[in-house]
């Protein structure tokens, strides 16, 4: 049946209803001349940065060392220009913010431009050390696996490593200061992998993430060297502290403290800004922890029962077995 020419009379009506929400809910839309971080560009910078860090492995083949700087110094170039642009955006957003949503001044005297070049070059001269921290994580995640063959198993395939490689990126961001990015980035490695790492977590080296689906890492947090995390693992926050007025206090530990050589096993959650897991420690899965516990301790759930129930004719009574993780 074809559809009716008529119907769509209503079309422009409809329009005229939706745009006015616009000004009567005006929370959830941006309009005006102070554009905001271009979600697609962020997206493609983090691309650049991985090509960067992984040559070889992304985009382009035949790399050796006879092309490799011209490669690279496309890159950093396109990389300067588009971080520029990004973090003066997010940097004057945030200024605006920080004035109640008010409009742009158009007499703004502050050169936001020129602070987001200079956030933008030392994030870049970070590079080299990121690079160098991303592969122990590589290390990590090939020591931590028996079913990994080979590095580059891991750097293909491993979306641990994609979690963490984006995470580093915009810790990097996070700790210069540049508002709203490093979020948009954490955030889009979590829908594509599945862990939720916020920027601005600390993490040390050799860290490895198996699995990784469902792993939360909360803003807080702070994780030492050679720690290995199973999926479903949860670090958050035990409650959350309101002033006088019922708001949220923020600014406070809210996570807690791994140390060194901890592991922490599939579906546990340990939660709280004064909880730390002492170092060489083993928390086993599903544990609901919220408290500290000593270096070298072990902390499991307490003679789980499993119960298995027969199909087999009643006279073979059903067992119950009994065991320890």
């Amino acid at each position: 049946m074809a559809s009716d020419a008529k119907l769509k009379e209503d079309l422009p009506s409809l329009t005229d209803r939706i745009v006015a929400t616009y000004k009567q809910i005006g929370t959830i839309n941006h309009l005006g001349h102070c554009p905001l971080p271009n979600y697609e560009i962020i997206i493609s910078a983090l691309e650049d940065l991985k090509e960067i860090i992984y040559p070889g492995y992304r985009r382009r083949e035949g790399l050796h060392m006879g092309n490799i700087t011209y490669h690279v110094g496309d890159i950093i170039d396109g990389l300067h220009d588009k971080l520029t642009t990004q973090i003066a955006r997010a940097l004057q957003h945030d200024e605006r913010l920080k004035r109640e949503r008010g409009e742009c001044d158009p007499d703004e005297k502050t050169d936001y431009e020129a602070k987001g070049q200079a956030m933008a070059i030392e994030f870049l001269n970070r590079l080299p050390k990121l690079r160098d921290q991303l592969s122990t994580d590589v290390q990590a995640a090939y020591d931590g696996d028996p079913a990994c063959r080979s590095l580059d198993e891991v750097i293909f395939c491993y979306p641990g490593l994609e979690a963490v490689s984006v995470f580093r990126i915009a810790h990097e961001l996070y700790t210069l200061g540049v508002p709203f990015i490093p979020r948009m980035m954490t955030e889009w490695a979590h829908k594509q992998t599945g862990i939720d790492i916020h920027p601005g977590a600390t993490i040390g080296n050799y860290f490895f993430i198996d699995h990784g689906t469902g792993v939360v890492i909360g803003q807080t947090c702070e994780i030492g060297e050679h720690v290995k995390l199973y999926q479903g693992v949860t670090l958050g926050a035990l409650s959350f502290d309101t002033d006088s007025d019922g708001n949220l206090v923020r600014g406070m530990k809210r996570h807690p403290t791994i140390e060194d050589h901890v592991v922490i096993y599939a579906n546990a959650t340990v939660l709280g800004g004064r909880t730390t897991v002492g170092h060489n420690s083993v928390i086993a899965s599903s544990v609901w922890l919220t408290r500290s516990v000593d270096p070298h301790t072990t902390v499991l759930l307490e003679k789980p029962r499993l119960r298995l129930r027969s199909e087999t004719p009643p006279e073979e009574i059903s067992e119950e077995v009994n065991f320890q993780i």
